[in-house]
């Protein structure tokens, strides 16, 4: 693959960057193809219960997570697996956790919704709507308490604002000054909102003016402008201890759930395909070949290369075992009895 630009009118990339971008958009393209296998898998019967599906937000988490560190603490809402593997649970772990394996990263116990992992920081994908945010404020207090640098950061859908746990965990995080960054997922439909409320929720961001806290509406299309507003965020965060709120405006390209059709209640066939041209793995991978960083057919190999790890993670969960009785009684995270 090439590392810069060499053709007359592009601008130089640098080898170190180029590298960085090209992950970025292999980690985007591991969140497609192992949801598309995970919608599969769903439909087969392979996976039990919910499974909320990420295609069409991989830039958020992809963007977001490449400006922490790895003692950062990160909680999501029951949407994460894009934020699960970015951030370092394998293919396989996840995909047997779907499984309900002992494999999985949960033990087989959470399922689609409650991934976890704690040697990575990553505290949780949770069912409740927005039942995470105010822990994540707990852990930002914690931060702070300690005297650390650290940052926790907080995934949630735009319905989880109308929940009171949202103002009230902000409103501490504001008035204590805390190192926590609230990231609203506002791809525009909510659980339940009706077609003619999806251009009012827009209007996130306005409703934390009412708190002393930064807030920023971004492209959760455009992966480097998501990754720069979340710099932004952290830098707040770990210099000075103050919270933001971040909207980040992105689009699901399937339904709600795999019980919610993908167009047909409350939106259009043809809205989802316009929604479609701003695809982020499409707009990132146009823009890493229009700089010379990547050829169409290095995108292709790489695609490749995904694929066949995502069926590598499929292979692995249909094999793993399932857990054993016993382990209704132990925590997954305890230390096994000598």
């Amino acid at each position: 693959m090439a590392g810069t630009a060499t053709k007359p009118g592009r601008k130089t990339i640098d080898p170190a960057t180029a590298e960085t971008w090209r992950t970025w958009l292999r980690q985007m393209l591991l969140i497609r193809r192992f949801e598309e296998k995970a919608g599969e898998a769903y439909s087969l019967g392979k996976i039990g219960g919910f499974c909320h599906l990420y295609i069409g937000q991989e830039a958020v988490a992809v963007g977001t997570i490449a400006s922490l560190r790895p003692d950062d603490y990160i909680t999501a809402s029951y949407r994460e697996h894009g934020q699960a593997l970015v951030r370092g649970i394998t293919p396989r772990a996840v995909m047997a956790e779907l499984f309900g394996k002992a494999e999985g990263c949960s033990g087989g116990k959470g399922g689609s919704m409650h991934l976890f992992d704690a040697s990575l920081g990553f505290l949780g994908g949770h069912g409740i709507v927005g039942g995470h945010i105010p822990l994540t404020t707990g852990m930002a207090f914690a931060i702070k308490y300690r005297g650390t640098d650290q940052v926790a950061i907080c995934y949630f859908g735009e319905a989880a604002v109308n929940n009171g746990a949202f103002h009230e965990a902000l409103n501490m995080a504001a008035l204590w000054k805390l190192p926590a960054i609230y990231i609203c997922e506002n791809n525009r439909y909510g659980m339940g909102t009706a077609l003619e409320r999806a251009s009012a929720i827009y209007d996130i961001s306005e409703r934390a003016c009412s708190y002393d806290m930064a807030n920023e509406v971004v492209d959760g299309q455009d992966v480097l402008a998501v990754k720069a507003a979340m710099d932004r965020a952290v830098e707040r965060a770990r210099d000075e201890k103050l919270p933001t709120l971040l909207e980040v405006r992105t689009y699901r390209f399937m339904g709600h759930s795999m019980s919610d059709p993908i167009h047909g209640h409350y939106r259009t066939k043809e809205e989802v395909e316009e929604q479609r041209k701003r695809d982020p793995i499409a707009v990132w991978s146009g823009r890493l070949i229009a700089d010379g960083v990547m050829s169409e057919e290095d995108v292709k190999a790489m695609d490749r290369q995904v694929m066949e790890e995502v069926e590598d993670a499929y292979r692995f969960a249909e094999e793993a075992p399932e857990p054993e009785p016993e382990a209704l009684f132990r925590d997954v995270y305890a230390p096994e009895e000598s």
